[in-house]
């Protein structure tokens, strides 16, 4: 069983790249977002993805909880990991994710972003 310590260091890498991945499609599917206030919907706009941001989500979160080096105290961002435990496809989109999320997230959560950026260093 994981100490408590690792599995909030999960929790918050899911919620990064959650937050990423949802800043992301409400910014570049926004079709979606307004076919679906169209029909009634009821959930929140911070909450709602499209289809295919949904899938990119649980993908990470999947992928997050099956890190090894989480555990180890040795995490850094996945584009500077030795292991790519990312499909092809799927790293290709979080990459696109990545980059249009990354320099937008000082203006949206300045306090995620710099604990993100801290990793780096």
């Amino acid at each position: 069983m994981e100490s408590e310590e690792i599995q909030q260091k999960r929790t918050k890498e899911q919620n990064t790249v959650t937050f990423m991945i949802q800043l992301y499609c409400h910014q570049n599917h926004k079709a979606t977002w307004n076919e679906y206030k169209k029909k009634g919907g009821q959930t929140p706009k911070k909450v709602f993805l499209c289809t295919e941001c949904q899938d990119l989500a649980e993908y990470a979160q999947l992928r997050s909880q099956k890190c090894p080096y989480i555990a180890k105290g040795t995490k850094t961002f996945c584009s500077h990991c030795k292991t790519h435990c990312y499909k092809p496809e799927y790293r290709e989109k979080i990459r696109k994710v990545m980059r249009y999320s990354g320099p937008r997230m000082i203006f949206f959560m300045p306090g995620m972003c710099i604990k993100h950026l801290s990793k780096k260093f």
